[in-house]
Parts: C-alpha cells; structure tokens; sequence
C-alpha cells in the first residue's frame, strides 16, 4: 500500500475505527484468527479480510502458524509485530536510577541500574540517566526504533506538559522540561508521570484485571500512591493525586524535607526511619543497626528493612510505628476511594509480613465495614523491574488506546504526531 493510499484510507472514519479495533484486538490476545475476529466486530468475512490484509501491508499484524479445526478448513494464527519498535522507561527514584527497555508487547528484556541522589538537580540527573539510556540500547542484539520514551519521577507530575510540579523532595526540578529534554534526543513521544502511578499500572498488567479499582502505597525513602479507578490512573487536575506523603500526622510537629511539619513522610518515609535510627543509635541503642554503622557504613530504609530480617528491636519497632502511621493513612483512603485492593510497596513494606499485618489491623480498624468487606491488602512482588513494566504499560496505553488514529497512517509514532501542547 503506498503513502497515498494510506493517508486517504486514514482520512476514512468508520475503516480507520475498525482497522484499529483489529489491531488492538490482536496485541492484546482477545482475538488470534480472523473467524475470531468477524465475531467480536460483527464485520462480515470480506471487511475482516480487507482490514487485516491492510492491516499487514502497514506492518502491524502478521501471519502466524495454522490454528486448531472447528471443522473446516484450519484458520491462520495472527500476531501483533511486537518487534518493530522499542520503548525506552527510565524510573527515577530518590536515590537510584533505573532504566529498562521492552519492546512493543511490554515485556523488560534488559535494564541498567545505578545508585544516585536525585537532589543533585535535573541536568546533572538526566546527563546521567541518558548514559544508562545507550548503555542499554547499545547491548540489544536487534537495534529497533525507539517508538516511546516513559519517565517516573518521585514527584508530582503535571501529566500534560511533562513537567515537575513542586516536588518536595527535587530541588531544582520544578516545572523542568522534562519531556522537552528527551525530545532533543528522541523522534519518539514522549511521556513523563509520577513513579508510584507506574508501580500501580505495572500491578494493573500482572493481574491482568483492565478495569480494577486499587491503590498501590509505595512506602521508600519517600512515600506516594498510584490510584486505579476502572483501571485508569487517577492523576487530578495538576497531576498532584496520590501525593500523600505530605498528607498532616495528627499531632505530629516533626520537620519534614518540603519545609513544613508533621507529614506522613517525615513521620513514616525511609529517610525519617533512618534519620530516628541515627539518633537512636547516638544513645546507645544495640544490635544490627549499630554494628552497621560501627564498621563504617551509612543507612538506608533497605539496611533497616534487612535488620527487620535479622531480628535487630530498634528497626523492628521503627519498622511498625511506620506501619501504624502508615495504616491510618491507607483506612482514609479506604473510607474515600474504596478500592478493591490495596498494594503495599517499597523498600519498607519488602520486610513483610512484620510490616503488612500493622497495616492491615490499622486499615480495618478505622474503615467503614463495607469498605473493606471485599478489600483486599497484600505486598507488591518487590520486583526492582515493577517500574520498568509499569513504565512500559504507559507508553502502550497512550500509543494504541490514546493516539492511535494519530499516527497510525505514518506507520509508526512520531512526537509531533503523538503529543499535543
């Protein structure tokens, strides 16, 4: 099919709806063959064999091996070509950076990572994260091209523009352009999100439920959430949903690192655990905590999550104060949001259950009985690749939910052809 052809059948609406209901329908698994096909549009045989001819000439679906008879003649397998592109996830967090790659079907098939403070501002940060960037695609055996660029930070994001809005714990980083810097290097679109909402979406594919309602706690050296609702992230109107780390503790006047006193955060985060194990430690607390940094080495909530491990009292006993803050928070959320599953993650919750059965007793303690009749609260996997995935899932959300009929006549996203504003 030429250019020409193309561009005046995108210019036609009902085959450009159905042309893309068929593709979607095969890269996500709910239709294989062409029979298959015909029953879930209600197209007659000849329209399904158009499109799905059309569909192969543009190179997004192609043949694959002979299905099982009903009968008949065996019909031909589809596949969806989920190898003609890349997408590029680079997961920021307070004090690492992350960056994977998966092709189009969302699977992670390599990723670097590196220890780093992201307060030490955004040129420095991104130089960084774009030198992992082409380690990671230098080391593919199959160069592709980058179809899209997704970026997680620990903050909030305005979702429309890319940009950083005020976050308490990134200084430098407001209202950066985010996405513009990656523009410079990519063709592709590029999108720029919250971290805690990629680990939501990433929970959102492992258990492959497309309209769930859930709640994903993210509990590290800071704390955010990632709202579901029917399977779509909830981000309000200035990206700033799921911000709860700097929600007000009820009688709390502890200091907190965005400047004001008693958040979550600088009650229950990582770094408000390290920072109390510290103090306690300087009073003569004992046990692995204190022979840790005896032999010269600093703190992190991952150390106090690995004294959890060991037994060591004092980070038992931060571990569950944080829990118990933490729980009160979450049965607020419930009493509002209602969820169907509440999903615990970070570095504080991969202690487990010391850390989930405080979060539980304090949700259903406080909760509206019929909130939590059928809630369920568990742990996150704990995968270092959740972001990644999350990350990915994005990108394929926006590329074939959202701007589809954007670009699909060019055969392949281009960020003037994606991204709007």
């Amino acid at each position: 099919m030429t250019n020409d052809s193309v561009l005046k059948f995108g210019a036609q609406t009902d085959e450009v709806t159905s042309l893309l209901r068929i593709v979607n329908l095969v890269r996500a698994g709910e239709a294989t063959t062409r029979p298959e096909i015909g029953r879930l549009t209600g197209l007659g045989r000849g329209v399904v064999t158009q499109r799905v001819d059309q569909a192969i000439q543009m190179g997004f679906l192609e043949d694959g091996e002979f299905g099982p008879s009903s009968g008949g003649r065996a019909p031909r397998t589809l596949r969806f070509k989920a190898d003609q592109g890349l997408i590029v996830v680079c997961a920021l967090g307070a004090l690492h950076l992350r960056v994977g790659v998966s092709y189009l079907a969302g699977d992670v098939v390599d990723q670097v990572h590196q220890d780093w403070d992201i307060a030490r501002g955004p040129e420095e940060t991104l130089a960084a994260v774009t030198d992992l960037v082409d380690t990671v695609l230098d080391r593919l055996e199959a160069p592709r091209p980058v179809w899209a660029v997704v970026v997680g930070l620990p903050g909030p994001v305005d979702f429309t523009t890319g940009r950083p809005v005020a976050p308490p714990i990134m200084p430098g980083w407001n209202d950066f352009d985010v996405r513009g810097y990656f523009q410079q290097r990519f063709e592709a679109p590029v999108w720029v999100d919250n971290d805690a909402n990629l680990l939501a979406l990433s929970e959102r594919a492992r258990r492959r439920v497309d309209h769930a309602d859930l709640v994903f706690f993210k509990i590290g050296s800071g704390i955010g959430a990632g709202l579901l609702s029917q399977g779509r992230l909830h981000r309000g109107a200035n990206g700033a949903a799921g911000d709860v780390g700097h929600l007000r503790v009820a009688g709390s006047e502890v200091p907190c690192r965005c400047g004001k006193a008693g958040c979550l955060e600088a009650v229950a985060g990582g770094w408000a655990l390290v920072r109390d194990a510290e103090a306690a430690i300087q009073q003569g607390a004992h046990g692995y905590l204190a022979d840790h940094v005896k032999n010269g080495h600093s703190l992190s909530p991952e150390t106090i999550g690995l004294a959890v491990r060991h037994g060591d009292p004092l980070a038992i006993s931060l571990v569950q104060e944080s829990a118990r803050v933490v729980g009160e928070t979450i049965a607020t959320l419930v009493n509002m949001f209602n969820p169907e599953a509440i999903v615990v993650g970070g570095a504080l919750a991969s202690v487990g259950e010391v850390y989930l059965a405080e979060v539980r007793q304090r949700v259903y303690e406080l909760s509206h009985p019929l909130a939590t009749r059928d809630l369920r609260i568990g742990l996150s996997l704990g995968d270092e690749r959740e972001p990644l995935r999350g990350g990915a899932e994005l990108a394929r959300e926006q590329l074939f939910d959202v701007t589809f009929p954007r670009w699909f006549a060019q055969g392949r996203p281009t960020r003037e052809g994606v991204l709007v504003g």
